[in-house]
């Protein structure tokens, strides 16, 4: 029987080669639950085995009745056939469906597991309401293909064959009459098929399109709403909407007509089987009897070849299925590593430096990196400023290694950021980016979304630290209040002192803070400037700052422009050695130059 397996033995098979046939991958999801779909085979085999044996009872019924002699045993046997084949016939249909199931969600496991593993640079170039749909939708056809195209496949295929070898049995004649017509409906549903291929396939893609225009409308609803485009967006989910009712049409209509033709098939074989029957009883060649029980098979005949039918014209909708979860599969992935814990207390302050290092975001854009070079050493605070596009976000890209380096070295405590363990480099770092995002869930889930082991005395310290404890003991729920998609139910502050003591919690050896303080009052940024002037003691923080405030405070500044570094500091220095400092102070920061 089939069992949901542990996590450990559900990871996605590794089946992303290109050259793979669908059939083989679907091979590889059905791999692990190949004992229970072999089960269900072969009870559904049974099934058509207790099926096929009711003609030959139903004949030596008609023999019995003809003679005078007693009935009673062939309708007993008769009786049982049809009760089992009910039974098992449920049995059977049961296990299949809950194996497909199974595959369904070790598919879902699998791909969920590879697109967390992403490599950012590969989700910067999807659409997320596309890949949400292969995860969804795509996945979820593989329940169909895998009952109906494989499975029933496979037994109509085989319950066929004994048909057609019992009916050659009984009278060859007929047989050929009743495969004549069989072939007919065969070259028919062969010249459909493609059709319902490339239908299918519009129609996934059509399901695609329609889920990125989702997450495109929802993921940006206020500025829909304020800028009156509510129609506009409409018209756009609508027009993939219709585009996937159109393909699903066009599917369906070629289904139905080869679905039809085996059903045509079928009454036509009635037909000429009785026809010509009639007239081979009438001249002696066979008996009433058998040609009662050739009938009963040409109806029993409808159910495998309806099977082979559905086997037929789902594969392709499964097919076009695989191929999108492949293409999900074939993304590039971070290598996995073991679960690493945040640095924790006691933790030694990290170095960071950057050696000749160029970067681009793609190979057709300019560099926005162009060879930049700094040392930050361990402990402190260092500010990054520049003009907007100077690539200062980048910098804290690169160390978190979202995206690697074109050429050149990056270096944490004197170790190349590549050989570091991926898992190992992030639990050392605290991150705080510079929109802050917050997860729809409890503001404690938030919390301790990087440090899940914190207790509870760490997170009243860091509430304390970020000014948060007055918003909790506000809101009538606690830690427990739901913040909202996204955070909708906070500030644009309490979002950002939200992420901030996230990042504190995991007391990081490396703190980047990307425009933390810029959605706070005055009053709870000078906190907060405290808050990270008391814990560059302790660690190493980077900041990404506009304010003077914040940019005066570090005991170095880095001056960016153009990918390039323009000069390295502290502010008395730069603000009188360096023209773009001395305009950036006095201009862009909220306080003048000194």
């Amino acid at each position: 029987m089939d069992t949901v397996l542990p996590r450990s033995t559900l990871a996605a098979p590794d089946i992303a080669q290109p050259a793979w046939p669908v059939w083989r991958v679907l091979l590889e999801y059905l791999r692990p639950h190949r004992i229970a779909l072999l089960t269900g085979g072969l009870l559904s085999l049974v099934t058509g085995a207790t099926g096929l044996a009711l003609p030959l009872v139903a004949r030596e019924l008609i023999g019995a009745l003809s003679t005078g002699s007693s009935v009673a045993g062939p309708l007993v046997l008769m009786t049982a056939l049809v009760l089992g084949n009910a039974a098992i016939g449920a049995l059977g249909s049961y296990v299949l469906q809950r194996t497909a199931e199974s595959v369904v969600l070790t598919a879902r496991r699998g791909l969920v597991a590879r697109l967390l593993r992403l490599r950012v640079s590969a989700v910067d170039q999807s659409e997320p309401g596309d890949l949400m749909s292969r995860v969804t939708a795509d996945t979820t056809l593989l329940r169909e293909v895998t009952t109906s195209s494989l499975v029933g496949g496979v037994t109509g295929a085989l319950t066929l064959v004994a048909t057609v070898v019992l009916m050659g049995i009984m009278d060859i004649v007929l047989l050929g009459v009743t495969l004549a017509s069989l072939v007919m409906a065969g070259v028919v549903i062969g010249l459909v098929v493609p059709k319902i291929n490339r239908a299918a396939k519009r129609a996934q893609e059509s399901v695609g399109a329609m889920g990125t225009a989702l997450e495109r409308m929802f993921g940006a609803v206020r500025m829909v709403k304020a800028s009156g485009a509510e129609e506009r967006e409409g018209e756009r989910v609508e027009g993939a909407a219709v585009g996937a009712w159109q393909a699903s049409v066009r599917a369906a209509k070629w289904s139905a007509l080869a679905g039809n033709m085996a059903g045509v098939a079928a009454q036509i074989a009635f037909l000429a089987v009785l026809s010509v029957g009639g007239v081979r009883v009438a001249s002696g060649a066979i008996d009433v009897a058998t040609l009662v029980a050739f009938l009963l098979y040409v109806f029993y005949l409808m159910a495998p070849v309806g099977q082979l039918v559905r086997a037929v014209t789902q594969y392709p909708v499964g097919a076009a299925a695989v191929a999108r979860i492949q293409e999900a599969e074939r993304l590039p992935v971070e290598i996995a590593g073991q679960p690493a814990r945040p640095a924790g207390m006691n933790a030694i302050p990290a170095s960071v430096a950057f050696d000749e290092v160029r970067f681009r975001y793609r190979t057709e854009l300019p560099e926005v990196h162009r060879g930049i070079s700094f040392a930050v050493p361990a402990g402190g605070m260092t500010a990054f400023v520049g003009p907007s596009g100077a690539g200062k976000t980048t910098v804290f890209s690169l160390i978190e290694r979202f995206y690697d380096a074109d050429a050149g070295r990056i270096l944490v405590d004197g170790r190349e950021v590549r050989d570091w363990p991926i898992t190992q480099l992030r639990a050392a770092i605290g991150y705080v980016e510079q929109d802050a995002p917050v997860l729809s869930g409890s503001l404690r889930e938030n919390l301790l979304y990087g440090a899940p082991s914190a207790g509870e005395d760490e997170l009243e310290r860091v509430l304390r630290t970020a000014r948060l404890d007055g918003l909790v003991a506000s809101l009538p729920e606690g830690l427990e209040t739901q913040v909202g998609h996204r955070g909708t139910k906070l500030s644009g502050g309490e979002r950002q002192r939200v992420a901030i003591a996230r990042a504190l919690l995991r007391r990081p050896r490396l703190l980047l803070l990307d425009e933390a303080t810029s959605q706070l009052d005055a009053v709870n940024e000078a906190a907060l400037r405290a808050t990270i002037a008391d814990v560059a003691a302790e660690t190493t923080v980077l900041v990404i700052a506009h304010r003077l405030s914040t940019v005066t405070m570090a005991d170095r500044i880095v001056v960016m422009d153009a990918g390039m570094i323009r000069a390295v500091g502290t502010h008395a220095e730069l603000v009188t050695d360096d023209d773009l400092y001395a305009e950036l102070a006095a201009t862009q920061f909220l306080a003048p130059a000194a």
